[in-house]
């Protein structure tokens, strides 16, 4: 079948660059020139025809098909073996708990984690060690680039138009990571959330921007989880009070002491769960107290359960640095998993 996407003559490169910029059809960045050619080896790789239906926009009914990602992919840096996971992202995101349009029209300026399990990291070159949360390696970066792009051109989600970001954050322009697995004991996030042992799995979050922590002082697994705990009662009494899904981050040296004490990911829900607590009151001395009113003794968890905390094990081998990733607005948007290659509409 071929392609139905409108077809453009340019010069040269450069000229292909200003005609992209000048039509917002770009971050910013130079983008790659999304040729016909281009655009069907990323549909033959994952044996999808032009318009195969990845899903519907839930507010707009706006149909998403795998052609109009495909360009999208290509004009971020993605290879043909990158979009599978761009296109089991993309699934993911258009899932109703998502809750897409919210997360991406607020004025609270979140962007879409994207966290990658499995044996396509390898397959991809991924590296979920030194700096895991910024430009690590080709592969994330270009498949959280092109879950921006998709989101500006198929969805106007640009500044001014659907995204109404105050602020926003750097991770509107990437915001994938690749766990860490082979350095640690714990269970990958994808399967602690469902998909299959050795299978790929993509989690996509609603999120703000990291909030890096650090704790050399101790080799108490409490101890280093009461800083993560801080740290999410501190974004509780500056953001947002309500609870939702927090991820959290942590790089080999402080995952020692975990591994040491044997503890799983699912003592650290526990005990984040039970530790991560404000009271109203707490917004007296933040400048919040108009708020609080009779309220004061009311407790909020950031949690409504143990299994709404994403445990990240990633990062480079040295300094005790973790962080804290903390959700958009509540439990509106919940984070989704999905196997990576899976039909989310099949009877299997």
């Amino acid at each position: 079948m071929p392609l139905s996407s409108k077809r453009y003559q340019v010069t040269d490169m450069l000229a292909a660059q200003e005609f992209f910029h000048s039509r917002r059809w770009s971050d910013g960045l130079p983008v790659v020139p999304p040729t016909a050619d281009a655009v069907e080896e990323c549909l033959e790789w994952v044996m999808m025809p032009p318009d195969h239906l990845i899903g519907i926009e839930p507010v707009r009914e706006r149909a998403i098909t795998a052609e109009k990602l495909a360009v999208n992919a290509v004009m971020a840096g993605c290879l043909p073996m990158h979009f599978p996971v761009v296109a089991a992202a993309f699934t993911a995101m258009l899932q109703e708990p998502f809750l897409l349009h919210g997360a991406t029209a607020s004025t609270g300026g979140c962007a879409v984690l994207v966290v990658i399990n499995g044996p396509v990291r390898q397959e991809l070159g991924m590296d979920g060690t030194f700096n895991a949360l910024g430009a690590s390696d080709r592969a994330t970066t270009v498949i959280g680039r092109a879950i921006r792009l998709i989101l500006g051109n198929l969805l106007e989600v640009r500044p001014g138009d659907v995204d109404r970001s105050t602020l926003g954050h750097p991770g509107k322009i990437s915001y994938c990571v690749s766990e860490d697995e082979e350095n640690t004991v714990w269970l990958p996030l994808a399967e602690e959330r469902g998909v299959p042992e050795s299978a790929s799995g993509v989690t996509v979050m609603s999120a703000g921007a990291p909030r890096q922590l650090m704790n050399e002082w101790t080799t108490q697994p409490s101890e280093i989880l009461d800083t993560y705990a801080a740290e999410i009662r501190a974004c509780m009494r500056h953001y947002t009070i309500w609870p939702g899904n927090y991820a959290i981050v942590v790089p080999p040296q402080l995952r020692s002491h975990f591994d040491q004490a044997g503890w799983s990911k699912a003592d650290i829900r526990q005990y984040v769960f039970e530790k991560a607590r404000i009271h109203r009151r707490d917004w007296l001395d933040c400048g919040k107290g108009a708020v609080v009113g009779d309220k004061g003794d009311m407790e909020y968890a950031a949690l409504q359960s143990e299994d709404d905390l994403l445990v990240i094990a990633a990062g480079g081998p040295a300094g005790g640095f973790g962080a804290v990733i903390p959700p958009w607005f509540g439990t509106k948007s919940k984070a989704v998993t999905m196997a990576i290659g899976a039909c989310v509409d099949c009877d299997t």
